[in-house]
């Protein structure tokens, strides 16, 4: 054993509700599931909380403010992967009120910004969103899965 520590990447995952309606993002020109649904997300920089890459990632990619408080811990997920440098620990809030209008702001990166419903979500949702956003209504908090 080499000695050095096991490092996962952390990312941050935003699940505005509008009802029984949850806000999608359409990736695209990312290099990776470009075409594909999934949620205001980022990653965590070095020495910044949760909730606090959480709040950038909502005005940088929605244009809305969100405050900590605002965000209700739903979800964490371990994506495990045959190849370290892919594998994550995902951590999903919800936010159900936010200051501003939501608006693509990122349309470089995302085709689209979408509500709909969590009953009927597109054939193209990423498989660990459509993991998520399935089971985290049930009350499920956990889970750990392949890359997806």
């Amino acid at each position: 054993m080499s000695g050095d520590r096991h490092r996962v990447k952390f990312a941050v995952y935003l699940i505005p509700r509008d009802g029984d309606k949850a806000l999608l993002s359409l990736r695209q020109n990312t290099g990776w599931k470009d075409g594909w649904y999934s949620l205001v997300a980022g990653h965590v920089e070095a020495g910044e909380a949760a909730e606090q890459a959480m709040v950038r990632e909502a005005k940088e990619e929605a244009g809305i403010d969100v405050v900590p408080a605002d965000l209700r811990h739903v979800y964490t997920m371990h994506r495990v992967a045959d190849d370290a440098i892919d594998e994550y620990v995902d951590v999903f809030f919800e936010c159900r009120q936010w200051n501003g209008e939501i608006r693509n702001t990122e349309p470089e990166k995302c085709g689209e910004l979408r509500w709909t419903a969590l009953d009927d979500l597109p054939d193209n949702t990423l498989n660990y969103i459509r993991h998520v956003l399935t089971h985290y209504p049930t009350g499920e908090t956990y889970s750990s899965t392949e890359k997806s």
